[in-house]
């Protein structure tokens, strides 16, 4: 009978044994994707997943790079460049707004990753309406009696939320890919299995798979970037291909760095570490490489930058103002909703404050949790450490220069979005270096188990089976305890936000605190929440275009009784809501003054709407799907006001 030493060296360097390891690294993928959207899936619930996802469809139904999500500060841009282009002027029937006759320009998301959303859209087929029928996307009622014809079942998963996360995991597959060849390239096999193993199973980075966010196509860039790297650096070295290998993959860096800005703008700093490193170990070719990757970086970016020059006046559009986001004057999302804001109190000193404050952040939060896992303490140790192998020093200095390089753009580009969603957000830029990380992390530990002189070859599999069992607890952690509710209410429940949105014509303006939700789930255009409920309200209503829906989730609805309700000010939303919800009081000429009751399906959500727009035919009252049960009598508000 063979050994278990002979059977490991027949699975290590016997033909079937490839095929062996192929079949279960097949399995160990399969088996996460089906357990983790099983019991770890949730819907969509940041607002820059929903809002790339509303443009996306918009993209994929032929309207163009056009926006349902209104920020008041686009709003504000879109009219400031009107009336510069027009002598200060507006024209008799104008919509200086671009938000009446024609659809509203996007003006905060650069525009590949809505675009690959919007292909994926036109290839998989997507229903947009919330299911609650057929199984996998519900569930059945608790209570029988609960269940209609039009909803038999509830709500569980919303089934182009799930695509959207689908296809993400499909580019973390393709970044496992990529790190495996890098890791092969600059250590060996094994650190490259290793690495692979540890980032197919590191939660974090399924999680921000799932998030629905661009982040997953931001890492497939950079690593990318880094495989182009290492293939520029080899062939200055030892070259394997044609002379003029060099130049196509110059031309491949400089399109990729165009596109990774165009997926998110603070990654086009990426720019310098990628010019520093060609600078310093091309040097056959040097001026024609440095020449080729800024020429393709400039003409690929330059082209979308004029386009938001000429909607709004600004490189960027509203991304523009993210260095003043977060600063005193301007906490939380308060420029974003701003329809005039006052930009001249921020100067260099609330700036050094915003630096220091959320720089202090990033080393007590965002690096320790960085991977999700121990991994990354081993990465900067081996940061440490000499490497013999040229290419595994220098992908070593890129490395360490992108670190440091993205934690000062990461902390200047901190706005509210980290804090509404602190772990996975669009705003963590560090996040996209873990591939890499992981890589040198499993670099240094097969380094210490060479310093451990394990002969015995299955002890020596033991410590690396222990060793991923430990990097890999989270996910562990993740597939075996209770199965998670993939309904992320509070705030969101698409059936809900659906019906509601129904009420209004497709031309209608709503008016939310969860816009992105509205446009996404709903389908309507939808304003983000005026500064108060009095002058910025009116001028909107007034002045733009008429309000024809007031929603509200929980976002606003649960906030703290004393800051967020009594502190506030009378002109507040949450005074608002509380003056209408206990005495039934509007403020004078208010144009929304129906609720369906009782009081706007206050506390799960609260409504105003200009007419009773619940009822059908017949004087009867639609069916909505709350996301607890409720009675859904209506009543219109008495209208009374606080005229003493």
């Amino acid at each position: 009978m063979a050994s278990l030493q002979d059977l490991i060296h027949r699975f290590e360097e016997g033909g079937s044994g490839r095929y062996l390891k192929y079949g279960l690294v097949f399995l160990l993928v399969a088996g996460l994707f089906v357990r983790f959207n099983f019991v770890g899936y949730r819907n969509l619930n940041t607002q820059e997943a929903m809002d790339a996802a509303q443009i996306a469809r918009n993209i994929s139904e032929g309207k163009g790079y056009t926006t349902q999500f209104i920020r008041p500060l686009s709003l504000h841009l879109v009219k400031e460049r009107y009336m510069s282009t027009h002598g200060g002027v507006k024209e008799p029937g104008a919509d200086i707004y671009r938000i009446k006759e024609l659809p509203h320009p996007d003006l905060a998301n650069p525009p590949v990753y809505p675009v690959v959303l919007a292909t994926m859209m036109k290839v998989l087929p997507m229903r947009y309406e919330p299911d609650g029928s057929r199984p996998f996307w519900s569930v059945p009622y608790q209570r029988s009696e609960e269940a209609t014809t039009e909803m038999p079942r509830r709500f569980w998963r919303h089934q182009p939320d799930f695509m959207i996360s689908f296809f993400n995991q499909i580019l973390l597959l393709v970044v496992v890919l990529i790190a495996f060849n890098i890791a092969r390239s600059v250590f060996d096999v094994n650190v490259a299995w290793l690495s692979a193993l540890l980032l197919i199973c590191c939660e974090y980075l399924w999680r921000f798979a799932t998030s629905g966010q661009s982040t997953t196509l931001l890492m497939l860039i950079f690593m990318m970037i880094a495989q182009c790297l290492v293939w520029i650096e080899r062939e200055e070295r030892e070259p394997h291909w044609r002379s003029s290998a060099q130049m196509w993959l110059a031309i491949a860096l400089g399109l990729l760095v165009g596109l990774g800005m165009l997926t998110r703008y603070s990654f086009g700093w990426l720019i310098i570490p990628v010019m520093v490193y060609l600078g310093i170990f091309c040097v056959l070719r040097r001026a024609p490489i440095l020449v080729t990757v800024f020429t393709l970086f400039v003409l690929v970016a330059t082209p979308w930058i004029v386009r938001n020059w000429m909607v709004s006046g600004t490189p960027f559009g509203t991304s523009s103002y993210a260095l003043i986001e977060g600063t005193p004057v301007f906490p939380e999302h308060t420029i974003q909703r701003s329809l005039n804001p006052d930009t001249s109190a921020v100067g260099l000193r609330l700036l050094s404050y915003k630096f220091f404050t959320n720089l202090r952040r990033v080393f007590q939060d965002d690096i320790p949790k960085l991977g999700g896992s121990w991994l990354p303490f081993c990465f900067l140790v081996g940061l440490m450490l000499g490497f013999r192998n040229p290419a595994l020093k220098r992908l070593r200095y890129f490395l360490l220069g992108t670190f440091v390089l993205l934690i000062l753009v990461q902390v200047m580009g901190r706005t509210q979005l980290s804090e509404d969603s602190p772990d996975f957000n669009s705003e963590n830029l560090l996040v996209i270096l873990v591939p890499l990380v992981f890589v040198f992390g499993s670099g240094l530990f097969f380094l210490l188990l060479e310093q451990m002189s394990i002969r015995l070859r299955p002890l020596r599999y033991g410590v690396i089976i222990l060793f991923s069992i430990i990097i890999s607890l989270p996910m562990i952690f993740a597939l075996t305890v209770a199965k998670t509710a993939p309904v992320t209410y509070p705030p969101y429940h698409p059936p809900f936000i659906n019906t509601v949105s129904k009420w209004m014509k497709e031309s209608e303006l709503m008016m939310s605190d969860t816009p992105w939700a509205v446009a996404w789930y709903g389908r309507r255009q939808a304003v983000w929440l005026t500064l108060d409920a009095k002058e910025e309200f009116y001028a909107v209503n007034d002045s733009i275009k008429p309000v024809r829906c007031l929603f509200f989730t929980p976002q606003t609805i649960d906030v703290k009784i004393v800051s967020g309700w009594v502190q506030s000010g009378p002109q507040s939303w949450p005074s608002f809501i509380l003056e209408f919800v206990s005495r039934n009081i509007l403020p004078p000429r208010f144009p929304l003054v129906h609720a369906p009751q009782p009081r706007g399906y206050f506390p799960s959500f609260f409504v105003l709407t200009d007419r009773e727009r619940w009822k059908v035919e017949g004087g009867k009252t639609n069916r909505v799907d709350l996301p607890q049960t409720q009675s859904t009598e209506t009543r219109p508000a008495d209208g009374k006001s606080n005229t003493k």
